[in-house]
């Protein structure tokens, strides 16, 4: 369907962009724009309409899930049973002795309320949520990666968070992504975000990406890498459903 600025209704415009949030937590004005091809200006009514409304929360340049601020939007999670399904997958992964990185986002916190209180490890995060949660687990060390914090992605970024990266090497990094294709890879909205994601990935030796099917086949500006260097894909889907089979060439699909 051509989404037009004359031929898409007011509450079909804010309807394509909560979906777009809650699928990707951050929308930017010119990308809604461009999508919906209407002026940068509706978008903005819209966006401001939206966060009156109490739906998302309006920053410059765009709009951010209520679940980005978790603590005090607990119950804006998108999609929890789906995430929590993952989360369950994922954290079998995790054995004692491992060093593990970890992003942000509402499915890695699912996952690290479900890691085994006898779980010994040591886990690197760039998400200072992420290490205030670890750090309840008294057999988990827990190194918060240092940086500017980056209010959208509420994760350390800039030059000082890429250096410490670069002097690390874990066993798994696990990573929500905003945009997986087969083609195109891994790819996300915001330049500084996509800066620390590609150090986390180079720093590796397993990457771990985590996403609910409804992102499957979904393309941002940034790019991070190619879907070969993804070795374990998880989503809330069975392993063997079709969805899945472009993606399992040189990937173990959970």
């Amino acid at each position: 369907m051509k989404l037009t600025e004359n031929g898409m209704l007011k509450n079909e415009r804010h309807a394509f962009i909560i979906k777009q949030i809650n699928l990707h937590n951050k929308v930017l004005s010119n990308q809604l724009s461009a999508q919906m091809e209407v002026s940068e200006d509706t978008v903005r009514r819209d966006l401001a309409e939206l966060a009156d409304a109490g739906l998302l929360l309006k920053v410059h340049g765009g709009a951010l899930s209520k679940s980005y601020h978790y603590l005090m939007h607990k119950n804006f999670v998108y999609a929890q049973e789906k995430k929590q399904i993952i989360a369950r997958k994922a954290v079998k992964l995790i054995k004692n002795g491992m060093v593990v990185l970890t992003a942000g986002g509402t499915t890695m916190i699912e996952m690290i309320q479900m890691i085994p209180e006898k779980v010994e490890a040591t886990f690197f995060t760039v998400s200072p949520l992420m290490a205030l949660l670890l750090a309840k687990r008294p057999l988990i060390t827990v190194i918060l990666l240092g940086g500017e914090i980056d209010h959208a992605g509420q994760i350390t970024v800039g030059e000082k968070t890429v250096s410490e990266l670069s002097e690390i090497k874990v066993d798994l990094c696990f990573l929500g992504v905003n945009g997986i294709n087969a083609k195109a890879g891994l790819t996300e909205v915001d330049w500084k975000v996509a800066q620390i994601k590609k150090a986390m990935i180079k720093s590796a030796s397993k990457l771990v990406v985590s996403t609910i099917s409804e992102k499957l086949d979904s393309e941002h500006k940034m790019h991070l890498c190619n879907i070969n260097k993804i070795d374990y894909l998880i989503t809330e889907l069975d392993p063997e459903d079709k969805r899945l089979a472009v993606f399992g060439q040189n990937t173990s699909i959970l």
